[in-house]
């Protein structure tokens, strides 16, 4: 079976920074395969494209440039936040709150992202927002395991999955830990 729409497609590969001979970035095995249903915007829509049609067995490699990846770098997405933000009973804890720390935060609209801490004052802390791979471009290698049809099952919890995040949000889990975000 051909890598089709709300087909499951199981692959591995090798993810370098900037071209074949590039840094490797991320590496998934026989072992341990990536799975995920095609076409229910899961994965980067470029991606997709690259490997739409290719059968189990197939090979593919090819190249995104940033843009048709994680965007570019936006110095828009670089803030200064009140130090106050990060309090927790009236006393900031520094061990999360330090240069280089990852820390999640949600915007006003209930979106869950994560920061970078850059740089800790005494009356703000400045976040990096960017994806952690926005702004550089990435080369895919790898080989397809298997495709199969996904089942109602499967494409009923992508449907739900969906409207759960675009309808409300995390606003229905009371701003705490929502574990089917």
């Amino acid at each position: 079976m051909m890598i089709e729409k709300n087909t499951v497609v199981e692959l591995t590969y090798e993810l370098k920074d900037q071209s074949a001979e590039g840094e490797t970035i991320e590496k998934v095995t026989e072992e341990r395969p990536l799975n995920f249903i095609f076409g229910a915007g899961l994965m980067l829509p470029k991606f997709e494209a690259n490997i739409e049609g290719l059968n189990p067995g197939d090979d593919f490699e090819f190249g995104l440039k940033s843009v048709e990846a994680y965007g570019t770098k936006s110095e828009d997405m670089i803030m200064d936040l009140p130090i106050n933000v990060f309090e927790v009973d009236g006393k900031i804890n520094y061990d999360l709150v330090k240069v280089g720390a990852m820390i999640p935060m949600m915007d006003k609209a209930g979106n869950r992202l994560n920061g970078i801490v850059l740089e800790v004052g005494e009356e703000s802390v400045s976040m990096d927002f960017n994806h952690p791979m926005a702004g550089k471009d990435l080369h895919f290698s790898g080989s397809i395991v298997s495709v199969r049809e996904a089942t109602e099952e499967e494409l009923a919890a992508i449907m739900n999955h969906h409207h759960h995040d675009h309808d409300h949000g995390c606003d229905s889990c009371g701003g705490g830990s929502c574990e089917s975000c």
